[in-house]
């Protein structure tokens, strides 16, 4: 397990959001959302990923409970684009600076418009990828929402 801090964990510990660490093995390669909820012994309506999409030239961040599936639809219109779709896996590093499994909706290379879905007003603490694969970060919805200038919208079918 890799120690030390990630961008996300410093952008958060930067604005004074406390947050909770849970790391997990990787190992094994099941990285995908309900494997990491399962592991770090969180419900999985509380775990969130974090789904990148593009329109042409246009990066999205959207945020769901790893269950859950994207509506693309829904998601176009929380963009104001008439149709988007997902980032291909090979230019997610390129554009967020992250990878497959480690990708956090803090700290990515540019502040992209972020959409986190409305089940997570419902949760005290949500947890999403801190940034690095094997580990998750614990916050508060509207903490997180604050931090990458998110807002609550329906995204998941």
């Amino acid at each position: 397990m890799q120690a030390g801090k990630t961008n996300a964990m410093r952008i958060l510990d930067a604005q004074k959001i406390s947050y909770e660490v849970f790391t997990y093995d990787p190992e094994d390669g099941q990285i995908h959302g309900t494997a990491v909820a399962e592991k770090i012994g969180q419900p999985a309506e509380q775990v969130f990923k974090t789904l990148v999409s593009h329109s042409g030239p246009h990066l999205y961040v959207f945020v769901i409970p790893v269950g859950e599936e994207l509506d693309l639809k829904k998601a176009a219109k929380a963009a104001g684009e008439k149709k988007i779709e997902m980032l291909p896996m090979k230019d997610l590093l390129k554009w967020t600076g992250y990878i497959r499994g480690g990708c956090s909706p803090v700290g990515m290379k540019k502040l992209y418009p972020t959409f986190i879905d409305v089940s997570a007003e419902t949760v005290e603490t949500m947890a999403v990828s801190a940034g690095r694969v094997g580990t998750q970060i614990g916050v508060v919805p509207q903490q997180l929402a604050n931090t990458v200038s998110a807002v609550f919208v329906e995204l998941v079918k």
